[in-house]
């Protein structure tokens, strides 16, 4: 699958991970120690908007993350620190992470809404369900559900929010100072919602957001989540390492697309990258190589097992990975990440050292080390080949990484015409060029009629 002609501008989604993604990004003496400075973020943020990214990006997770001995792992509660950083820009979009494994679709809805309101159509959802038994003590269960059940739960969670945030129509608000009517009380339903997960009565105590309902991202690749992303998703982040692999699945999920009967250009797959960005291709290697020799082994090898279910002691340093490790089929985890892993050692023979230091950068994600010029190449090219509608720039190190992201590699997307030059919308949605979703507990042609 290649691009017609007149392709369309591509997608940049700016990923901040506390210093930057490459696990050991913090030892360098040029980066910041703490994942928690507001002003650190601040200035990413505003580092993104001057380079007129579609949006930055907050990953989460409702447990303390690895060892947190490893590298900076006190992470802010994303929506809470979008809110923040919505007050020092005016265009960028604001996407946050939340589980549905442990959250509840009222208050979440409610918190989306929020920042919706509060950064004037700004905000995003990454969707996500959440493994490991560590999360699940933090929530009084003694083990994950399964990873068909996580899946079932976060497709009526999603439901439920997507009512909640219907529950108001448009119009409902009418403020009628002399009549003394702020709101149509008929134009404000209950959702009365019985399922298996949940019931929610509503309706939300919040008036419909400016984009309807934040835009809806899903992080997941295995065969559930591609699922999900098709059934309801309108941005995908991936992690795909080669592009024949990205080729497939960019093809894979736009298929599932039209096979639960949407359009397949109402959904955006950016795959991640990592671009460690040198004046010469030898200064990215050589920048590459002083981070991947500041890395942990013990560290890396402990959360290398985890990911592989296995005890750490089975993974020697200096050889391949074991023949016996589990399948996907028996992982209840991150199950793409896993294949994907193995896949990689397997395939590149990489000794247990060796792989260890090809995840350091971006835990999966392609690394690519080489001038802003070669970055911008690589990035057209993955785009003219069908394998991305846009990317997810995962700088190794912030806010350094950002910074020549968007000051050398941007200008030239632009010469070339793929991005834009400056904003032309004001929300998220805009910016990804998807329409306002329709209110689905009311009539639209009622809502057209009685406006006003």
């Amino acid at each position: 699958m290649s691009r017609e002609p007149d392709r369309k501008p591509l997608h940049l989604n700016a990923f901040l991970m506390t210093v930057g993604h490459h696990e050991a990004a913090w030892r360098l003496p040029q980066s910041p120690t703490d994942g928690t400075d507001v002003e650190h973020y601040k200035n990413l943020a505003r580092i993104a908007e001057r380079g007129r990214l579609d949006s930055l990006f907050l990953a989460d997770s409702p447990v303390l993350h690895g060892d947190p001995g490893r590298r900076p792992s006190s992470i802010l509660e994303p929506t809470v620190l979008l809110t923040a950083l919505a007050g020092v820009t005016s265009r960028i979009g604001l996407i946050a992470t939340a589980s549905t494994s442990y959250n509840e679709p009222y208050n979440l809805a409610r918190r989306f809404a929020s920042l919706d309101h509060v950064s004037g159509g700004r905000a995003g959802w990454n969707i996500v369900t959440t493994a490991g038994a560590d999360a699940a003590r933090n929530f009084g269960l003694d083990d994950t559900p399964s990873h068909r059940d996580r899946y079932l739960r976060a497709a009526e969670f999603l439901e439920v929010a997507t009512k909640l945030w219907d529950s108001w129509a448009d119009d409902a608000v009418v403020a009628d100072k002399e009549r003394g009517v702020h709101a149509r009380a008929e134009r404000v339903r209950r959702i009365d919602h019985h399922g298996a997960h949940f019931r929610v009565d509503g309706p939300l105590n919040v008036r419909r957001a400016p984009q309807g309902h934040p835009l809806l991202v899903q992080a997941g690749s295995s065969e559930d989540g591609k699922d999900f992303a098709a059934r309801y998703a309108e941005a995908v982040f991936t992690a795909q390492q080669t592009l024949e692999e990205g080729v497939a699945f960019y093809k894979d999920v736009k298929q599932r697309v039209l096979a639960f009967g949407r359009d397949p250009d109402g959904i955006r797959i950016l795959p991640g990258i990592v671009p460690v960005i040198g004046a010469t291709e030898a200064e990215a290697l050589e920048l590459d190589a002083e981070l991947d020799r500041h890395i942990v082994p013990e560290y890396a090898r402990r959360q290398l097992a985890r990911l592989l279910g296995i005890p750490d002691e089975r993974l020697a340093l200096d050889e391949e990975l074991p023949d016996d490790i589990p399948t996907e089929d028996d992982i209840e985890g991150a199950k793409s990440r896993f294949t994907l892993v193995v896949e990689l050692g397997r395939r590149e023979r990489l000794t247990v050292r060796q792989l260890i230091r090809r995840l350091g950068g971006g835990r999966g994600h392609r690394t690519f080390a080489g001038t802003a010029e070669q970055v911008a190449d690589t990035i057209e090219h993955w785009y003219d080949s069908g394998a991305a509608d846009g990317f997810n720039i995962m700088p190794a190190l912030l806010p350094s990484g950002l910074e020549v992201f968007v000051d050398q590699v941007v200008p030239i997307l632009q010469e070339r015409g793929l991005f834009r030059t400056e904003y032309t919308g004001t929300t998220l949605r805009e910016h990804y060029g998807l329409p306002r979703p329709a209110n689905r507990l009311f009539d639209t042609v009622a809502t057209s009629a009685g406006a006003g």
